[in-house]
């Protein structure tokens, strides 16, 4: 299966992305106990400025299980994205049925979804999250397998995980177009198994779960989707249990966009987080 992606249009970009400083560490991540502002991180990082390609021309050539992301336009009925009952109510079944009908998947579910934005008097005030600086991704080979326990019942939760199952995250703009600390993915072929490093990752209510951290590897190819509005999607694998050749898991960040205009509107954003069962 190959994972080449071809035909890089003009209109990259040179910037620093932040990474883990080496991969012999054991960080640690706490998420805030009130919800908002950044993650504090007990890890050394490395910052470094990568090239950054503008993947819109490519659209049509990603897929999810080869390069383990997807670029979409994909409408919402949802009239407010603050307003979480109607984001639990209207968003998740959008998104649940967005999950199966690209990937195939018997079963999906949405159990977690994060509003981001790049203004510290907005996320104070709405009690919300900062972009995330460093790249990462959201599972571990410990840690997927472990949120399906958490929220299955256990025979259900068992049987699942005898067959394939994965995650995915979708990232939507929730005011476009984004012109500051656009979202940054690096695909499957170029991400060696040595670029990672599992994390312990704390959250309020006493939970331990794992992330993936990446330390830097001149391969890795970056990717973005410039301007993004409201209607576009970015649809992201963070796990999938095959060991086939199949994608399983990118990395993400956000980084500073060189080509951010002169009081440009800061970011907002939503992402949801899925688990996806086949039978």
């Amino acid at each position: 299966m190959s994972r080449a992606i071809t035909g890089i249009q003009s209109g990259s970009v040179t910037a620093s992305l932040q990474f883990s400083a080496t991969a012999d560490q054991t960080p640690i991540a706490h998420v805030s106990e009130s919800g908002e502002g950044p993650d504090k991180n007990s890890w050394t990082t490395a910052a470094h400025d990568v090239v950054i390609d503008d993947a819109r021309a490519l659209a049509g050539q990603l897929d999810l299980d080869r390069q383990g992301f997807a670029f979409m336009r994909h409408p919402t009925a949802v009239q407010d994205f603050y307003d979480d009952d109607e984001v639990v109510r209207v968003y998740y079944p959008e998104m649940e049925a967005l999950v199966r009908s690209i990937t195939g998947a018997g079963k999906a579910i949405i159990f977690d979804h994060t509003i981001r934005i790049d203004d510290e008097e907005k996320q104070a005030r709405l009690k919300v999250r900062a972009p995330v600086k460093g790249v990462h991704n959201d599972f571990t080979t410990g840690s997927a397998p472990q949120r399906v326990r958490d929220l299955l019942p256990a025979d259900e939760a068992e049987a699942r995980l005898e067959k394939r199952y994965g995650s995915i995250n979708v990232w939507r703009p929730i005011r476009g177009p984004v012109e500051t600390k656009p979202l940054v993915i690096c695909g499957y072929g170029s991400i060696d198994d040595g670029d990672w490093v599992a994390a312990e990752r704390h959250y309020p209510d006493g939970r331990v779960g794992g992330i993936y951290y990446l330390v830097h590897n001149p391969k890795q190819r970056w990717y973005y989707f410039p301007r993004m509005e409201r209607e576009e999607v970015v649809l992201l694998k963070c796990f999938d249990s095959l060991t086939d050749g199949t994608a399983r898991w990118t990395a993400h960040g956000s980084f500073d966009d060189p080509n951010s205009p002169p009081g440009a509107t800061p970011r907002e954003s939503i992402e949801i987080r899925s688990l996806m069962f086949f039978d």
